[in-house]
């Protein structure tokens, strides 16, 4: 006969298989996601790695939610958001290399593929520059395809709050007069 300290302990024996499994399958399109709300791959993955550890902490509950994955891309744009307000993240960051001097600009010979590629990163550095939480409502609704009410869940906050910082954030991407929006979809 099974006590119920065994049956604790039977739960847990499955806990790392179960959480592991899931882990492999979400990691990807998670740091993605995180990726393109945080805009630098050491926030990204901080908070996906404070993300499945908060996750396997409260591991029967995630397992048993009816959409997990939901639920652990909910923490991990909490994290992202919640890590930006705080101070030492407004610290100037390093990059790869310098940004180019505006007046730099040559006449192009791209192909049109190129051109396109340009459009594109023109288009990311600019939801980038958007405030952590209009670039998260921009990565949901485009990148992760989410409506104004599953937005609202992620980010805890009203539909009403996730239409005005849409509107927001489209309007100061319009402000890049050579940016097309419908690049982003």
């Amino acid at each position: 006969m099974t006590t119920g300290s065994d049956r604790r302990l039977m739960v847990q024996a499955d806990k790392p298989a179960d959480f592991e499994e899931f882990y492999r399958a979400t990691w990807p399109r998670l740091y993605r996601t995180a990726l393109a709300v945080a805009g630098d791959a050491a926030t990204a993955e901080d908070a996906l790695q404070a993300a499945y550890a908060r996750a396997y902490a409260s591991w029967r509950r995630v397992r048993s939610a009816e959409h997990p994955v939901a639920y652990v891309r909910r923490i991990v744009v909490h994290e992202v958001v919640s890590t930006r307000r705080r101070a030492w993240t407004r610290r100037e960051r390093p990059s790869a290399s310098p940004p180019e001097p505006a007046d730099r600009a040559a006449p192009s010979t791209a192909s049109p593929a190129e051109h396109k590629v340009t459009e594109h990163d023109a288009v990311w550095r600019a939801v980038l520059a958007l405030p952590v939480r209009q670039r998260a409502i921009v990565v949901l609704r485009y990148y992760e395809e989410l409506s104004e009410e599953e937005i609202a869940a992620v980010l805890g906050c009203a539909r009403g709050t996730v239409k005005s910082q849409a509107s927001a954030a489209l309007a100061n991407l319009r402000r890049h007069a050579d940016l097309n929006i419908e690049d982003l979809t």
